[in-house]
């Protein structure tokens, strides 16, 4: 468990969504009840695309811009955000030491050359060398070099000045949960006083749609709320940014910083689809954290996908729990993979802050209303194939 002697505290969000950018009007439309899914564009697939953003106003230069993937912009301006948030934006001095934990996918797909290529392949007396000649003739160099993972956390970097030690992990939602929880874990070690975390996912993507078919998760023909998808099961991919500024609370003190939230503990695990394991890892995780849980104060964000079997072994874990009111926050922003998990843990700081939770948006009878004062949140994540994680994110009085 990433849990250790020194309080950690998050001082800063920066998130952006289909529902729009920063904490106050995630809530203002989450309270709102109203999602933004998009049945239309991409039909027959189900998107929630992201929310009109001024990129100008953290990323200043239109050549920075130019140069990164849209998901990458998504990110680094999610970042900006989140620096704002803490009062970090432009202190050099500071940002010369955050640390940077960044989760990342794996960049995307010029589909004007795939196209072309697999248009031409028909016709060519030697596919095999067709193909080598194209991808090596048609591909921008630029390409390669947008496809890095970690060249989210180089552009933050440099449109920021985050100067720090940087990571940056891969591996769909378990990279998130595991982004917070080394953070967590070097700040509570004494190895780091403060860090940017945080992630970032394009879902207007034919290509990545196209995946999420082949693999048999994508949800079609209409859209419905995570919890009310068992007949119909599928993941409604959402476009989301999503940065949290962490540190120690004596390096908060020190700096004057007002908590947005404790971060206390974040466990993952791994499990696979064998049935009842997610509800198994679920259970024995939960286990590590149970002793700290207030009754009638605390409640659950769920990152399920609405893919099954993985959603209704969540829902049995959750089911055996029926004294925390859950909620699951992909009805609302669609599922961001990499992100999800470090959203649903700056959603839960957000709604910490009111004390109270956003009404259901469930007719299954899972999400109940919540009439007790809100001090605990814990955020779960499940990934569509693999990946578990709890994260206990409190109020500081």
């Amino acid at each position: 468990m990433a849990e250790g002697t020194r309080e950690a505290w998050i001082t800063g969000i920066g998130i952006v969504s289909c529902l729009g950018e920063g904490p106050e009007v995630h809530w203002q439309q989450l309270t709102a009840g109203q999602p933004s899914a998009d049945t239309a564009t991409f039909a027959p697939f189900v998107v929630h695309p992201i929310a009109p953003i001024n990129f100008d106003s953290q990323i200043p230069k239109k050549g920075d811009q130019r140069q990164m993937e849209a998901w990458q912009r998504i990110g680094t301006y999610a970042a900006g955000l989140a620096l704002d948030s803490a009062g970090v934006k432009g202190n050099t001095e500071l940002l010369s030491h955050m640390d940077m934990v960044v989760a990342a996918g794996g960049g995307e797909r010029d589909l004007n050359v795939d196209s072309a290529i697999l248009s031409g392949m028909k016709q060519a007396a030697d596919p095999d060398a067709f193909l080598n000649e194209r991808l090596m003739g048609d591909l921008r160099p630029t390409l390669f070099l947008a496809q890095l993972s970690n060249l989210l956390a180089g552009n933050i970097s440099i449109v920021h000045g985050v100067t720090g030690s940087s990571r940056t992990f891969m591996g769909e939602e378990a990279c998130g949960a595991d982004a917070v929880r080394v953070a967590l874990a070097r700040i509570a070690a004494g190895q780091s006083d403060i860090a940017l975390v945080g992630g970032s996912y394009n879902a207007e993507r034919p290509d990545l749609l196209m995946l999420f078919e082949f693999g048999g998760y994508a949800l079609k023909d209409g859209f419905a709320p995570v919890w009310e998808r068992k007949d119909k099961p599928g993941v409604a991919v959402g476009s989301l940014g999503a940065f949290l500024v962490i540190e120690s609370r004596e390096h908060a003190e020190k700096r004057g910083a007002k908590p947005l939230a404790r971060l206390t503990a974040v466990i993952s695990d791994r499990s696979r689809r064998a049935g009842g394991a997610v509800t198994a890892t679920l259970s024995a995780l939960w286990d590590k954290i149970k002793d700290k849980i207030r009754a009638g104060h605390a409640a659950v964000f769920s990152g399920a996908t609405g893919v099954e079997p993985a959603t209704g072994e969540e829902r049995a874990f959750l089911e055996a729990h029926p004294d925390l009111a859950v909620r699951a926050t992909g009805s609302y922003l669609g599922h961001g993979a990499e992100p999800q998990f470090i959203m649903n843990v700056a959603l839960a700081a957000v709604a910490l802050g009111h004390g109270s939770l956003f009404p259901p948006r469930d007719a299954s009878g899972l999400e109940q209303p919540m009439s007790g004062d809100l001090s605990q949140v814990v955020v779960t994540g499940v990934g569509h194939w693999r990946g578990e994680a709890l994260a206990l994110v409190e109020r500081v009085d």
